[in-house]
């Protein structure tokens, strides 16, 4: 059954249920209006704890008065391994020979004082949704594809993750399942090139490669920056927005709504994002780092990752493409 019967479920149930309940279960009505959630009626209560004891995680963090803060999104009905059975999709090479070879040589690049918003300059697209697809790789791709495209060409063109999706598994990617951005960066230069969002647009489900869409740019190569050697990221960012790798497995980046994120998150490698600048808040130097789950999570579709600490394993698996 639909929402309309998990709300009577819920009603019925708040008839002899404590005040705080009763709020708590308006809140969930509420939050499944918003989202367009819709339940078998054998799953409302359970997705209705879940709800509960992630805005109670939510409410302890914010309690903290920890300078980041976390709020209920459209995730909020998910536990932490469903949303990353579902949302991710960063795939690391076995080993790291082949980036190695391939490290960007950043000395003389100038960099500019203070801070940089590759958004703010023009050659950023709008914050896209990858849906429930593991396809964070091809957003990572084409994030920093878009943005050596237009620093080259003056002109931004929003590239398509699905082609990447349905034809890029010849490099190793996975589609839906997975892939790496460097892995993508190789087929677009076999491929000569990558198709315009708008003639082979997303779809967020694995598809049968399409051969004829048009073609609106291509690179030439790509460079890694070093493993771990996060002060690199400032005249790889420079040059243009980076494409990295972190883990964002955790509530904190579930539920992120604002401010420089600076807890724990580990360095498990999980999720492909792109590295769009940089700048300082309060003493707090930050990366600016664009996500892939749509422009209502986070500061609209982006997160602050606090600088000097690899925070989340930024550092790990940059690379950027060249026009």
């Amino acid at each position: 059954m639909m929402k309309t019967i998990a709300a009577m479920g819920l009603a019925a149930a708040a008839t002899a249920a404590p005040v705080d309940e009763v709020r708590m279960q308006a809140d969930f009505v509420a939050f499944m209006k918003t989202h367009k959630k819709e339940y078998a009626s054998d799953e409302v209560f359970g997705r209705y704890n879940v709800f509960k004891n992630n805005v109670a995680r939510i409410n302890h963090h914010n309690s903290q008065k920890l300078g980041w803060t976390m709020a209920v999104n459209e995730f909020a009905d998910l536990t932490q391994d469903e949303f990353k059975a579902t949302y991710y999709g960063y795939k690391p090479r076995a080993n790291d020979y082949a980036r190695s070879q391939n490290v960007a040589d950043l000395t003389g690049v100038k960099v500019q004082d203070g801070s940089l918003d590759w958004n703010a300059k023009g050659a950023v697209t709008p914050v896209k949704n990858q849906g429930q697809c593991g396809s964070c790789w091809s957003f990572s791709t084409t994030g920093g594809m878009e943005g050596a495209h237009q620093i080259k060409t003056g002109n931004l063109v929003s590239f398509s993750e699905q082609q990447l999706v349905d034809c890029a598994g010849s490099s190793g990617n996975q589609g839906c399942n997975g892939g790496l951005m460097d892995d993508a960066f190789e087929w677009i230069i076999q491929n000569g090139g990558l198709c315009t969002e708008s003639s082979y647009p997303y779809t967020a489900r694995d598809g049968i490669c399409k051969k004829s869409c048009s073609t609106a740019g291509t690179i030439s190569s790509y460079k890694d920056v070093a493993k771990g050697q996060e002060s690199a990221l400032t005249p790889a960012v420079n040059i243009g927005p980076v494409s990295i790798a972190i883990e964002a497995d955790q509530s904190s980046f579930q539920f992120y709504s604002g401010g420089v994120m600076d807890g724990t998150c580990g360095q498990n490698l999980d999720h492909g994002v792109l590295l769009a600048g940089y700048g300082s808040d309060g003493g707090k130097d930050y990366w600016l780092v664009k996500n892939s789950w749509g422009a209502s999570w986070g500061e609209k579709g982006y997160i602050r990752l606090v600088q000097g600490k690899n925070q989340c394993g930024l550092a790990d698996s940059a690379s950027y493409p060249i026009v």
